[in-house]
């Protein structure tokens, strides 16, 4: 268990922790929220030893093994992706030597009976079990599976790392850490670099981790999906409830509910009692009970309400001018990089006051179609069009990339706004959470969340027709993605947004077009629409099957056919699997019966031929039992 024991942090007279006291349990799923600047990022820090505290400890067991993926780091390494990612089985390599030390000490002794041979194999055996459980026997395997869960193909495996961008070099790091089953996960924000379909199967990975997971996440699918907990960080305190976050949404408001009102049945309460003790305190007959009340007043104990932090953004997109009825359109557009196809024979149409989401994986197309659209970036063929009286506010994904670091909030703002709207600069800063000295904050030392909202206050400076928005929820707080969303939703220009945020585009969205294997698919419809359109339940199955459609003929005879050939065919992969299922059950039996022999044999040694080729054979039986298992638990997933 780790331990969190009445931890202070302090900054220049800010306290960012006061007394903050919280335990992490060996199966805990735990979901860490809190606005932007409550110090989530700061408790992860602080937890890997990065930072410490003014005051207060935190205990973690000098055996226990903790895996950290911060928001941003800096990465350096020149090796290929596989190459780089089988760099987190190093602590297998000690683990192995270990194994190999101990199985050639055992082949050299003869002291079957004394206390050292069995601590050998006791240890020994402990040692195999560890190196099986981290996956010591199918290491490549292993890498390659979470490598592909996390986005990558196979063609990129031998790619040098350093091709790839930050985004994708960060999922190397992910799951390096996730190969290395540390005891205590710490990521925050993973999210942010992965795609949907990568977003699933970490989604599927976290629910079945077998250790403790500390998370940090805007996704509120997610954190409803893998946390069993909810700690918020509120104004220097902690807050822990022991449910998913939508649960905790429901018990905070609840509980703050019920302790404003019994706060006010209690003053009401003092106020009477007050009023008696008043009225009568100079009167002897109620001598008594005035000094009753009195004393009573001094004994009760008083309810004070949890503060709470009111702040939040204030978003109202200006009017939106009347544009043509067709605001955006693209015609059979070709985009290649060299000899990469990202695209070819994209048609989109966007009309006037339509809500469009372009959803896919990584690489695909969708960013690069957005800059397309905002004119940020040319084309190999097709023909692209903007209609009449457009005007594009772009929010780019690539903040730290397009803001000068070095100016301030304000001068970020003053540097593009024109006429009238320079005298509600500070209004509108103020909208967005930077008040009083933050506005002369450089850019440079503000967070993810931060540059985020001064992107977004640049989009009030003129009235946009049409938003082109490229993952905006990246680092925002829950409320400020809710605020957003609304926003949004009330916009009457036409909208075009990127997102991997699946509740976000729940209710946002009308019709959304999917980047796939180098083509784009129109969808009409809201995201749920499109999801039971193509009866998928996750958004990883939109980008990994394709659903058989059967036409609808005139000819029912012909339809009829169809069905029982494709009954068939699924009857006939049903059976395939149960025999594969049952091949495989088999062999782990005859693997489990062979190694259960083995270990009678090391537990009574006398009489028996032990040397390096019966734990050579030993080894292998193991790991042969180890890949079956991984084979049929494979087979019963499909």
């Amino acid at each position: 268990m780790v331990s969190i024991n009445n931890l202070t942090v302090e900054f220049g007279g800010f306290t960012l922790f006061d007394e903050v006291s919280f335990a992490i349990g060996h199966n805990d799923r735990i979901g860490l929220v809190g606005k932007n600047g409550a110090g989530k990022s700061t408790l992860l820090k602080i937890l890997m030893g990065k930072q410490s505290p003014t005051s207060g400890q935190v205990v973690i067991p000098s055996s226990y093994t903790t895996g950290y993926l911060p928001q941003e780091m800096k990465l350096s390494d020149s090796k290929s992706v596989l190459d780089e990612t089988l760099t987190a089985f190093a602590h297998l390599h000690k683990l192995q030597a270990q194994i190999e030390n101990i199985t050639h000490q055992l082949a050299e002794r003869t002291d079957y009976e004394s206390n050292v041979y069995h601590k050998l194999i006791i240890r020994l055996n402990d040692l195999n079990d560890h190196y099986h459980l981290l996956g010591g026997d199918n290491q490549e395997g292993e890498a390659e599976r979470n490598l592909l869960g996390l986005g990558f193909k196979r063609e990129d495996f031998n790619r040098p790392s350093s091709e790839f961008s930050g985004g994708w070099r960060m999922r190397i790091e992910l799951a390096k850490i996730l190969l290395q089953r540390p005891q205590l996960l710490l990521l925050d924000e993973p999210t942010n670099h992965l795609d949907i379909e990568s977003i699933q199967w970490l989604e599927d990975y976290l629910k079945e981790y077998y250790g403790a997971v500390l998370l940090i996440s805007h996704d509120r699918a997610l954190l409803d999906s893998v946390t069993n907990r909810t700690v918020e960080l509120l104004l220097g305190k902690a807050y822990d409830y022991k449910v998913p976050y939508s649960h905790y949404v429901e018990l905070r408001r609840e509980r703050r509910e019920q302790q404003v009102a019994t706060y006010e049945n209690q003053q009401r309460m003092i106020e009477k009692t007050e009023e008696f003790i008043e009225r009568f305190r100079y009167k002897a007959s109620k001598a008594v009970q005035v000094q009753s009340r009195i004393k009573h007043l001094e004994k009760i104990d008083r309810i004070t309400i949890d503060d709470e932090d009111t702040s939040a953004l204030y978003i109202k997109f200006p009017p939106a001018p009347r544009s043509g009825q067709v605001a955006f359109s693209a015609k059979e557009v070709k985009k290649q990089y060299g000899n990469h196809i990202v695209f070819q024979g994209a048609n989109i149409v966007i009309e006037r006051g339509e809500k469009v989401a372009f959803v896919g994986r990584n690489g695909e197309g969708k960013t690069t179609m957005l800059r397309i659209a905002v004119n940020d970036l040319g084309y190999e063929a097709g023909e692209v069009k903007l209609g009449y009286n457009v005007e594009v506010g772009y929010f780019a994904q690539n903040q730290d990339e397009i803001m000068d670091t070095k100016a301030t909030v304000f001068e970020t703002l003053d540097r593009v706004a024109v006429g009238n709207i320079r005298a509600k600069l500070r209004d509108i800063l103020g909208a967005f959470l930077f008040r009083g000295e933050d506005v002369d904050k450089k850019v440079q030392v503000l967070s993810g969340g931060e540059r985020s909202r001064l992107a977004m206050a640049k989009l009030m400076l003129q009235p946009y027709n049409l938003l082109a928005l490229d993952e905006p929820t990246n680092h925002m707080d829950m409320r400020s993605k809710d605020i957003l969303k609304r926003s949004l939703m009330k916009y009457d220009g036409t909208l075009l947004v990127v997102s991997h945020d699946r509740e976000f585009l729940d209710g946002l969205v009308n019709k959304i077009y999917e980047f796939r294997d180098g083509k784009v698919k129109e969808h009409l419809g809201s995201i749920n629409d499109f999801l039971h359109r193509r009866k998928l339940e996750n958004f990883k199955e939109i980008e990994r099957k394709e659903m058989v459609v059967v036409e609808k003929s005139p000819d029912t005879s012909k339809n009829s056919e169809e069905e029982r050939r494709l009954r068939k065919e699924q009857e006939r992969k049903a059976r395939k699997r149960k025999n594969e299922i049952e091949a495989v059950e088999k062999a782990i039996a005859e693997s489990e019966q062979k190694i259960a022999a083995m270990d009678t044999i090391l537990a009574n040694p006398e009489g028996q031929t032990i040397n390096d080729d019966f734990f050579k054979q030993y080894n292998k039986e193991k790991a042969n039992l180890e890949r079956r298992m991984y084979e049929w638990e494979m087979l019963i997933n499909e």
